[in-house]
């Protein structure tokens, strides 16, 4: 009998493909067009993000773990960019006002 293989089947040298990478964090991912350039869009599930909490650069609220939500970075800039959004703000993000104020005692992030 011969060991059980640990990678699949025609999995590059990493172990990977590329359907592993478009599901890995329980989502899909796409690219959209805002503001005169691409962005990369992930969905990610709320069980991919349990132990993390984020702020939300469109209403400028955490995140709590757990939450499904939507992470975007511009194509140009790379994953080190990249900003996690509510689904609903992301969706909104053309009707929102560019400066949203934080309350005087809010956290800095």
């Amino acid at each position: 009998m011969s060991p059980r293989r640990n990678r699949p089947k025609g999995a590059g040298s990493s172990g990977r493909t590329a359907e592993d990478e478009n599901g890995r964090y329980g989502g899909w991912q796409s690219s959209e067009h805002w503001r005169g350039e691409n962005w990369s869009v992930r969905h990610v599930a709320g069980a991919s993000a349990q132990g993390k909490s984020y702020r939300c650069p469109g209403c400028d609220q955490l995140i709590p773990d757990g939450v499904p939500h939507v992470v975007a970075w511009a194509e140009h800039a790379g994953v080190d960019d990249r900003r996690h959004w509510h689904k609903a703000c992301w969706n909104a993000r053309d009707r929102r006002t560019p400066g949203v104020r934080r309350s005087r005692n809010a956290p800095r992030f």
